[in-house]
């Protein structure tokens, strides 16, 4: 018997997050996903009147095509993979792992080579398809979360089928303030950092895109970031994990980068010109995610959060930065985790994870629940 929480799930993907029409066509890129929810998402797609297409991969396969590609392979993937993509309208990604540090070991300059040679089926997919992207639940996940497998699964499809559609009612007012808004500063423990999102945009992330969902962001003047910050979670890129990291910026590049492993943290953020500059400025809220599982699908929603992200700006809020890097760096703002401010041109906007004005207050966590 296929579990009800699927069938849940893969409704809500197929018909709100890429809202499925009619003739398209869906690729369904299944990552050590359970092949019960890939017969799920295909049925879905089917209902709607699509045609799905199933990928299946495993992370422990990825890595021996990682470990030893060359500029030549990485050409011969990019080429045939964004073909695929080109004749889609919709993509979803359920992404699994036994071991979310199953690249570790992988040399940084495949990797780098890798994401700069491939970038542009990513860039097509984000700019070009409907899509939506989400973990699988493991039980690395729960014990990266301080759960039982049991509890997290309950945890998982708990968030992921949440109301999406009230969530997206209250981002209404927010959305106008980063829109209205120049100058921001960020205040907190280590952090004093200004920099400007004049006339940039920004996009409210309502469960169409990432499943879960629960983010307004934006992106900085790419020259206008002055100041440093001192990021409080754990995060993992490409398959290793990096913490306490703090970035130091001068007309919006990070000159000066540490924290653990801080040889591996700089060859990222050297992977090539774009990659110290920021490419995505964002205020996280969902209420159910308290506190980080180095899970960045999760841990950039968490209630009371921000995440700056070294590297690509996205299509919607571009401030021309270009690179194989988006690193989205997660600060949390709650009381127990230090506290912090957000101000947008003087004004206090958020306390210590909490808006503070009256027609933002809808986003705090006893209304969105």
């Amino acid at each position: 018997m296929i579990d009800p929480r699927y069938t849940k799930l893969a409704k809500l993907l197929v018909g709100y997050s890429i809202q499925v029409k009619s003739g398209d066509r869906v690729l369904l890129e299944m990552i050590d996903a359970p092949d019960e929810f890939a017969v799920e998402l295909m049925r879905a797609v089917r209902a709607a009147g699509g045609t799905p297409l199933v990928e299946v991969r495993h992370t422990r396969v990825t890595r021996e095509v990682l470990r030893a590609t060359d500029e030549r392979h990485a050409i011969l993937i990019r080429d045939l993979e964004l073909a695929r993509m080109k004749k889609v309208q919709g993509y979803i990604a359920v992404r699994g792992a036994a071991n979310i540090n199953e690249n570790s070991d992988v040399p940084g300059e495949r990797l780098a080579l890798y994401s700069r040679v491939t970038r542009p089926v990513l860039n097509w997919r984000v700019s070009k398809t409907n899509w939506c992207v989400l973990r699988w639940p493991s039980a690395s996940m729960a014990q990266s979360a301080g759960m039982s497998t049991e509890a997290f699964e309950d945890f998982y499809f708990a968030v992921c089928t949440m109301d999406y559609r009230k969530m997206a009612q209250a981002m209404v007012p927010l959305k106008a303030r980063m829109e209205k808004a120049d100058r921001v500063q960020i205040k907190g423990p280590g952090t004093d950092l200004t920099f400007s999102v004049k006339g940039l945009g920004a996009v409210p992330c309502v469960g169409r895109r990432n499943i879960p969902d629960g983010e307004v962001f934006s992106c900085p003047v790419k020259d206008s970031v002055n100041g440093v910050i001192q990021f409080n979670a754990p995060t993992i890129y490409a398959g290793i994990k990096f913490e306490n990291v703090r970035l130091e910026f001068q007309e919006g590049r990070a000159v000066k980068a540490t924290g653990s492993n801080a040889q591996r943290l700089n060859e990222i953020l050297d992977t090539d010109a774009g990659a110290r500059y920021v490419g995505e400025f964002s205020l996280g809220f969902n209420p159910y995610i308290l506190n980080p599982m180095c899970d960045i699908l999760f841990d950039e929603k968490i209630a009371g959060s921000l995440h700056f992200t070294p590297g690509q700006a996205y299509e919607e809020c571009d401030n021309g930065n270009r690179s194989a890097v988006h690193w989205d760096m997660v600060l949390i703002q709650r009381p127990e985790w230090g506290g912090g401010e957000i101000w947008f041109d003087g004004e206090l906007i958020r306390k210590d994870g909490l808006f503070v004005s009256k027609d933002l207050a809808s986003l705090n966590p006893k209304k969105l629940k």
